[in-house]
């Protein structure tokens, strides 16, 4: 009895045009680190669960992949961030600080599978680590490379939502709630996918007054552009000293941005976002798509006071941002923002059409030289079953090579969109990519 074939739900298969789309975006993003100078990391997918762990709790650690092999208590990791936290710790000694270090892998969450959620799935994250201190201006420069990235996606306008924890943080000290804080974050941090009714009904559980749960209400949704919102809470908090650093450092930020040439209406000041995440101590931010609010946050993160507090004493302040490749790119699909049928994995094909291989794979080399990709069709069937086979590749171009090609030291070039085909001289395949481009 032979088994049925399936896959785990929450974990994505995709077809093989759609991998090279995603493949596509993924390289867009990595290319992106990249152009910024940071260095590649790539750590283990499985982790001892103790330093895994080590800052976990609640819901994180009820979603762990945890299991024994031997003697050992291991889990599977749930971020990028805790094993850059335990990398960074090891190698303090060894590393040039500040350390840019980005990372594109799987991560592994059990949580209930719903659409657009999954329990394995791709991050794509930077974080540039300081050694005491660190520079505003690495804050800035993430949210360049946020910028720079969704440029290049061409998926529609884009808004970065910039807030502070520490102006979030002042004016919960100055409603004297700062004892929950955290709770009242991560109610905050649910605004849009269960709205401001529901935030009120949450709110109120924590035993929080109907007077205090509409100024927190008003105080999210102060409107008007960047300069008007900082204005507004200047007067009205002018003596709390939390709130008044954190807008400092906004509008250091901000200065930053309008040096870098970033347009304003790729980024404004929203008070609402607030990153659930009990990490984050400084400026933090998230992405969204203007057209597209209903796939929420895109690209994701923030600043943090220490990096690695749970494994030295070393105090490692980090800024760091998270794209949720695996989400973002099935909204992508459900919202039909990207095109699939027009992929292929290679430039050109070529159909054999004779059996003098040697010269086919001169050919082959020669256009591999001009970083030109190369499929070899080596059906053994006629040639009406070989062109049937190439159309359904979806190459552009194929490459016809017979006995007269051979003997002429010719190929032939033919192009599938409008069936026209051009016989080219061996020696002039030095200019194919002037002519396939």
């Amino acid at each position: 009895m032979k088994t049925i074939p399936k896959t785990l739900s929450g974990f994505m298969e995709l077809y093989p045009q759609e991998q090279l789309v995603f493949d596509k975006i993924k390289n867009t993003i990595i290319d992106t680190y990249k152009s910024y100078g940071f260095y590649p990391l790539d750590t283990p997918i499985i982790e001892y669960s103790d330093v895994l762990l080590a800052k976990a709790g609640g819901e994180t650690e009820k979603q762990i992949y945890r299991f024994n092999k031997g003697d050992n208590d291991l889990s599977l990791r749930f971020d990028l961030t805790v094993p850059l936290a335990k990398y960074v710790s090891m190698r303090s000694n060894e590393l040039v600080f500040p350390f840019k270090r980005y990372q594109v892998g799987k991560v592994f969450r059990g949580e209930r599978p719903q659409k657009g959620r999954f329990r394995e799935f791709y991050q794509c994250d930077i974080d540039v680590i300081g050694e005491n201190e660190l520079s505003l201006k690495y804050d800035s420069e993430m949210i360049n490379v946020i910028y720079d990235i969704f440029s290049k996606l061409d998926i529609g306008s884009f808004t970065i939502k910039i807030n502070n924890r520490k102006i979030l943080n002042g004016f919960f000290k100055y409603l004297n709630l700062d004892n929950k804080v955290t709770d009242i974050l991560r109610i905050i941090d649910k605004t849009d996918k269960i709205g401001i009714d529901n935030v009120k009904e949450e709110l109120s559980k924590l035993d929080i007054s109907y007077d205090k749960i509409n100024e927190i209400i008003s105080f999210m949704n102060i409107s008007g552009n960047n300069d008007e919102k900082l204005k507004i809470l200047k007067e009205k908090y002018n003596d709390n000293e939390l709130i008044n650093t954190g807008i400092n450092e906004i509008e250091e930020i901000i200065n930053d941005l309008e040096n870098r040439s970033i347009p304003t209406k790729n980024y404004k000041i929203d008070l609402s976002i607030a990153r659930g995440l009990d990490y984050y101590t400084g400026v933090v931010y998230e992405t969204v798509l203007d057209d597209y609010p209903n796939i929420g946050s895109v690209c994701s993160g923030g600043r943090y006071d220490n990096l690695a507090e749970f494994y030295t004493d070393k105090k490692l302040p980090g800024v760091g941002v998270s794209i949720g490749l695996t989400r973002l790119f099935s909204k992508l699909l459900e919202e039909n923002l990207i095109k699939i049928d027009e992929s292929s994995a290679s430039d050109i094909i070529i159909v054999p059409l004779c059996d003098n291989y040697k010269y086919i794979y001169e050919i082959n080399s020669m256009l591999k030289n001009k970083n030109i990709s190369v499929s070899i069709c080596y059906l053994d069937k006629g040639i009406k079953q070989k062109m049937k086979y190439a159309n359904k590749m979806k190459n552009k171009y194929i490459i016809l090579i017979g006995e007269d090609e051979v003997n002429k030291n010719t190929i032939i070039l033919k192009n599938m969109i409008d069936g026209n085909q051009i016989e080219i001289e061996k020696n002039d395949l030095i200019n194919i990519d002037k002519i396939i481009e």
